[in-house]
């Protein structure tokens, strides 16, 4: 049993307080620019496994290759069925979304992000690029892929933020 979500990371800075000395303002570099890749979390709140794609967009299209990659990963197919929890986004309940072999969706309440255990991802995620500023997608890119393997050698971390006291005991 995995839970999934989704979030925009842009060139516009994730600013976060930062200690001074007294008397002296921090200042954080950053220009405002309007420019985004897409982070698609997959948790397993049980292990604590994660699974990461940094991609350029979010659609029904998107998501369903962010789906096969990840039910290869898995290793879901006709022999291993995973549940998938998700929100009820647009692109998760397209009547075109392609849903690999073996891969269950399981669909939340609509609008109670506080359910989605994959929610708790994204601030663990910021603080790999708060207060820096990157010059094009592909530095942010890097610094995201760098932070989502660190993330992924830290299940410890990714089970105490995401397993929930309500989530299945056998999951």
């Amino acid at each position: 049993m995995w839970a999934e979500d989704e979030m925009r990371v842009g060139l516009k800075p994730v600013l976060r307080r930062v200690w001074a000395p007294r008397g002296r303002r921090p200042v954080a570099k950053g220009r405002r620019r309007y420019e985004w890749v897409y982070v698609y979390g997959f948790v397993r709140p049980k292990t604590g496994e994660a699974f990461w794609l940094v991609m350029p967009t979010v659609n029904t299209r998107a998501f369903s290759l962010a789906l096969s990659r990840f039910a290869a990963w898995v290793g879901a197919g006709s022999d291993k069925r995973v549940l998938l929890v998700l929100d009820r986004a647009g692109w998760h309940v397209a009547e075109d979304l392609e849903v690999p072999e073996g891969l269950e969706l399981e669909f939340l309440p609509a609008r109670s992000p506080e359910l989605q255990p994959a929610e708790r991802l994204w601030p663990l995620l910021n603080e790999g690029v708060a207060n820096r500023p990157f010059e094009d997608l592909d530095e942010l890119e890097g610094a995201l892929v760098e932070r989502c393997l660190a993330l992924s050698e830290r299940p410890d971390l990714l089970r105490g933020l995401t397993r929930y006291h309500w989530w299945p005991e056998a999951a």
